[in-house]
């Protein structure tokens, strides 16, 4: 792994920091991989309750690497096909990474740090921060990041930043629902995280992956599909060890067996 990003552990908690500050965070083809490959193994592993996406210097993330965006110019349809879809399972990989992700914002998100920053669970950004899609603005779409993007974005909104390319503040991004919650400072920031992490660690640990799964198959289904599944689910997770566990421990008034005295610390 090349040293684009950071992984840190402390307790239940991983830390992934992107690395590249002297060029804002932004994108090449080894920093994406160093992403797959780091949320692909988190997920897996059993000690982690939760994944933190954080990043070094002034920005969140600036899109796309100069030095990448060069060498686009000499590739052929086929070599940019393949090129894009390495970006898009990057974020996919991240979006369906089992464990819960908390996105830590700063700083600008442009471009594919708009992506980056749609595929988290739960954000926190600082008032300060800036996002814009600015694709057009270089004759090109937001093409790869946009399944992700649309599912924290209202389409109205989609319509508005997608063609204009203007820019939208921290403020702007909660009010449409792309941001969680919205900070003043750090310490601020880092508290939101804390609390999110302490509840997080409270819930069954599978419940909590196979909710995020949940979101996706049932979003966007008619009642006559999504009944059927939803019913089914539950039955499942009625059966299952933790759901046993979790129901009998609430009846008998006591911690469910994956709840820790010290559910982990965020490392920033």
């Amino acid at each position: 792994m090349s040293s684009f990003i950071k992984i840190q552990q402390q307790n239940q908690v991983a830390t992934v920091t992107l690395a590249r500050p002297e060029l804002h965070n932004a994108f090449n083809d080894d920093m994406i991989t160093d992403l797959s490959q780091a949320f692909s193994r988190l997920g897996q592993d059993k000690s982690i309750r939760a994944i933190i996406l954080a990043a070094e210097g002034k920005s969140f993330c600036a899109g796309a690497d100069l030095n990448w965006m060069r060498s686009m110019l000499d590739y052929t349809f086929d070599e940019n096909v393949a090129d894009a879809k390495r970006l898009a399972e990057m974020l996919r990989t991240i979006a369906e990474c089992p464990k819960p992700v908390i996105g830590r914002i700063h700083g600008a998100a442009f471009g594919g740090g708009v992506g980056l920053a749609s595929v988290c669970d739960l954000t926190v950004a600082l008032s300060s921060a800036i996002f814009c899609l600015s694709e057009v603005k270089l004759g090109l779409l937001p093409a790869v990041i946009s399944p992700f993007v649309l599912q924290k974005m209202p389409i109205s909104q989609a319509h508005r930043y997608f063609l204009t390319a203007e820019r939208f503040s921290a403020q702007e991004a909660s009010q449409m629902g792309f941001i969680s919650v919205v900070v003043e400072d750090i310490q601020s920031m880092d508290a939101q995280i804390e609390s999110w992490i302490k509840a997080l660690c409270q819930n069954g640990p599978q419940a909590v992956s196979l909710c995020k799964k949940l979101i996706g198959e049932v979003a966007g289904r008619d009642l006559d599909e999504a009944i059927p599944l939803t019913t089914q689910r539950i039955a499942e997770r009625r059966i299952s060890a933790e759901g046993q566990e979790g129901m009998r421990a609430f009846l008998e008034k006591r911690p469910s067996q994956w709840i820790q005295s010290e559910p982990g610390a965020h490392v920033s």
